[in-house]
């Protein structure tokens, strides 16, 4: 299989459009029916739940991307939003996206999800959008997230997943023949590394190939 991660990281055209696409509903909308099977309309309002954090509520969103979830916050929005990737092409449009939206609270800073800079329980919240078939190991980068949680901190997110059909599955392939995708997962899978990363409340499911999944670290004994 192709380096993923050096594909994501030094690559421009991937990047550009990925991102191009999920920044336009009406686009997303069409390829993900077209290509995954999926409502995209979902996917949107999970973002949306962004909006509703409470005050000084430190937020990580690895990979970040372009800032699709940006669309979430509210500018003046008083949280600590961290955006993190490993592209730099992303991280570029990902500040142009904020400085649009007038989302001064949003910090950049370039990071593989395997190695995160931050130290454990940093964060309340992460969000990983469509990033995660992207990686070389996700299971790994879920026990990463997962570190960085505070206890009773929530992980959410959205990714591709195998075995949703034929035609999704040979869409899989061809990416990770492409070097865009890594070696992906099974729903079943996915819910497994969420477990095995100390996660509780394990949730997943999923619309056509996309797969929406939750978590919580679990509260530290009193």
């Amino acid at each position: 299989m192709p380096d993923v991660r050096e594909r994501w990281r030094s690559g421009w055209l991937d990047a550009t459009v990925y991102d191009a696409a999920v920044e336009h509903e009406h686009v997303a909308r069409v390829l993900g029916r077209l290509i995954w099977g999926m409502d995209t309309s979902g996917f949107y309002e999970d973002i949306a739940r962004l909006g509703k954090e409470p005050d000084n509520t430190a937020i990580l969103d690895v990979p970040c991307g372009g800032g699709v979830a940006f669309r979430g916050l509210r500018a003046g929005q008083r949280v600590r939003y961290v955006a993190a990737d490993l592209s730099p092409v992303m991280l570029e449009r990902a500040r142009a996206e904020a400085q649009c939206r007038g989302l001064d609270q949003v910090e950049f800073t370039a990071a593989d999800v395997n190695a995160l800079p931050f130290e454990d329980g940093s964060f309340d919240l992460c969000v990983s959008y469509t990033g995660l078939h992207c990686f070389p190991d996700p299971a790994a980068a879920l026990a990463e997230m997962a570190r960085v949680l505070r206890p009773g901190g929530a992980l959410r997110g959205t990714a591709v997943v195998k075995h949703a059909g034929l035609r999704q599955d040979a869409w899989v392939r061809l990416m990770q023949l492409r070097g865009s995708f890594g070696p992906g997962c099974t729903l079943a899978e996915l819910e497994s590394w969420l477990t095995d990363a100390g996660l509780v409340e394990v949730s997943a499911r999923r619309d056509g190939a996309l797969g929406y999944f939750s978590a919580r670290r679990e509260l530290d004994d009193a």
